[in-house]
């Protein structure tokens, strides 16, 4: 059975998944649910994800959704090594993973700055520079800590890097101001320096119209 993402090319959370297969160098095909057009509303996307999101990943007879839960799912039956055998290092990927994807994501979120910019008093440029850029403070704390290496923890591909530079690529598009964060923005220039990184960015997994 072939393995299918349900992907929206600018979802944070399918940008983590992208990464992920392409670390594994796990074959896969994309089935777009666009996000701005509804799909993800729609009968068919809610069968597979009720909670109406993406991504959600087909694979070895499964249908999975939550990136992090498919990343550790992926990490568990592939051996990839994301989460340190260490438990006090595997907490602080944990740390640094939910610092982004439980923190700062969620409340950047598109349904979420659209409820608030509906009830006035905000933009969505304000909101997300705001919120991320709060986040990102707390978070280059974090990285400050002697266990960063070239990337979040040491010199090896963590769990905590796949949910970085998704998060990075959105501050960017918003226009946060990075020159705050000297040490995320050099992991993530070592990170999209990788293939892996690379292929699964936004701009090469756009439909092409």
């Amino acid at each position: 059975m072939s393995t299918i993402l349900h992907d929206y090319w600018r979802s944070s959370a399918a940008y983590r998944v992208r990464i992920g297969l392409n670390l594994l160098g796990l074959s896969y095909n994309v089935a777009p649910v666009d996000l701005l057009a509804g799909d993800h509303r729609a009968a068919e996307n809610l069968t597979r994800n009720p909670q109406g999101l993406v991504p959600s990943l087909q694979v070895d007879g499964l249908m999975l959704t939550q990136s992090l839960a498919i990343l550790e799912y992926l990490n568990e039956t592939r051996a990839a090594g994301w989460l340190p055998q260490d438990a006090g290092q595997k907490a602080r990927v944990r740390a640094l993973s939910y610092a982004v994807a439980m923190d700062i994501h969620p409340i950047c979120n598109l349904h979420v700055v659209r409820h608030a910019v509906s009830l006035g008093g905000t933009t969505t440029e304000a909101w997300m520079q705001h919120f991320m850029t709060s986040g990102f403070s707390g978070l280059e704390a974090m990285l400050a800590q002697d266990q960063t290496g070239r990337f979040a923890v040491g010199d090896t591909v963590t769990l905590a890097d796949i949910c970085l530079v998704p998060q990075v690529y959105n501050a960017r598009r918003w226009g946060v101001d990075l020159a705050a964060f000297p040490r995320i923005a050099a992991v993530e220039a070592n990170l999209t320096a990788l293939p892996a990184f690379a292929a699964a960015h936004p701009d090469r997994a756009k439909p092409l119209v």
